[in-house]
């Protein structure tokens, strides 16, 4: 008796495809995504792009630059192009614009002065300091760069680090003997004149030691976007988290379409005047504003419970939230007309929506994933609800910096609509 019981549950199971693909398939891809996101991140530091103005051009100022051009973890610009296709170097004010609008999470500015006083010495002797401009809302990027900064100063600047050592070491020590004096100025030319002949030595100069000094550069902090992070990053889970409900409540709306179909009520609907691409474009503006209104919902929780700063923002909130809804309306209703019944619509929904969320940043932050799990982000809806709501809460960035995210939406809304148009054809001859 047990093992007909058995069989005839896994018979109920061979035929519910839907209950078949959760067991089975949600799982793997599950495992494939996160393996992908987190599977290398022990063994490489992720490449950070920075952004390094050189106001002091000095030799201490270009070996620094240099060394740290050779990074592979770094990623660093210094100049930008202009409208005209040329290239122009970052100062600190365009470097400030950059890090606000996120070209890059980090800027350092190396002032004048630089190469006079480049090491630190302790606290009586701190160094010209090196400002980093950096977005909150990146915690890891700043705490890397200060560490690489170090490195690429200890094993780029050893003339500089061994000519200031004796200026301190006579200031503070006593004066050298003369013999000592020449023995120290001619260790010094031999390591200029080393360094003048010999081409850096790139696996030389990434070799890392992790028990090395870390601070001989003095660097003065300074966020540039994202100061209240508390309420900023709320807001940003209430985009991230709110998108992947949204696309949830369009596919499950969207499913009365099947529901009609089963009923018979779709075939009377189409009977009369109502045509199917009436019937779609309907359900299209129901489902984007129920969506609206949960994201709407989701926004004033924030603010009241949370402090989000929600009603500066109304005109960019509007914006996004009408866009980001009629994207997931789209799509909610491309799964319905690619579905036959509702089981394969909850089995193919679920597993489509989380394979998107976990890519598209709603579960864990893009800045973080690596670059090719960053580039497969731009093909969910998530990625670029998330980054427009970004720009609007965190970055506090005018409504014209939003085009890129409102024309991609409202592309998807138009392409996922037309084809569910073209699918939902079977309807008609049936």
């Amino acid at each position: 008796m047990i093992l007909s019981i058995v069989r005839t549950a896994l018979v109920a199971l061979r035929r519910d495809r839907a209950s078949l693909a959760l067991s089975f398939l949600l799982p793997v891809a599950f495992f494939t995504i996160f393996a992908v996101i987190f599977g290398g991140m022990h063994d490489t530091t992720p490449r950070i792009t920075a952004i390094v103005v050189d106001q002091d051009r000095s030799a201490a100022s270009r070996q620094l630059v240099g060394a740290l051009q050779r990074e592979t973890s770094l990623k660093i610009l210094t100049g930008h192009a202009t409208q005209g296709n040329a290239e122009e170097p970052y100062s600190a004010a365009s470097a400030q614009a950059a890090v606000q609008v996120g070209d890059a999470p980090i800027a350092l500015i190396i002032p004048k002065g630089f190469g006079a006083h480049p090491i630190s010495f302790g606290p009586r002797q701190p160094g010209t300091a090196i400002q980093m401009l950096n977005d909150a809302s990146d915690t890891i990027a700043p705490q890397v760069v200060t560490g690489l900064l170090q490195k690429v100063a200890m094993t780029s600047m050893p003339l500089t680090m061994a000519e200031q050592g004796m200026d301190y070491t006579q200031k503070y020590v006593g004066f050298f003997t003369p013999e000592q004096k020449k023995r120290m100025e001619d260790s010094l030319a031999a390591l200029r004149q080393k360094l003048q002949t010999e081409k850096p030595d790139p696996s030389t100069a990434q070799a890392s030691d992790d028990n090395g000094f870390a601070g001989i550069i003095r660097v003065d902090k300074r966020s540039v976007v994202g100061q209240t992070q508390n309420s900023n990053m709320i807001s940003y889970y209430a985009a991230a988290i709110g998108v992947m409900f949204l696309l949830f409540t369009a596919s499950g709306s969207s499913g009365s379409l099947l529901d009609e179909a089963e009923s018979g009520a779709l075939d009377r609907v189409l009977s009369s005047r109502v045509t199917m691409g009436t019937l779609l474009a309907g359900k299209l503006v129901f489902n984007t504003l129920l969506a609206f209104v949960q994201l709407l919902v989701m926004f004033l929780w924030g603010w009241a419970v949370f402090k989000v700063d929600f009603f500066s923002h109304i005109p960019g909130f509007v914006v996004m939230g009408l866009c980001a809804s009629v994207a997931v309306a789209a799509f909610g209703i491309l799964l319905a007309s690619m579905c036959h019944t509702r089981a394969q619509l909850g089995a193919v929904s679920t597993l489509l929506i989380l394979m998107m969320s976990a890519i598209g940043g709603s579960m864990f932050p893009r800045y973080l994933m690596t670059p090719a799990v960053q580039k497969a982000a731009l093909f969910t809806i998530n990625a670029w609800a998330i980054d427009g709501f970004t720009k609007v809460f965190w970055r506090n960035l005018p409504l014209a910096s939003l085009w890129p995210q409102v024309s991609v939406l409202l592309a998807v809304a138009l392409v996922l609509f037309l084809v569910s148009r073209h699918i939902a054809r079977r309807w008609e001859y049936a």
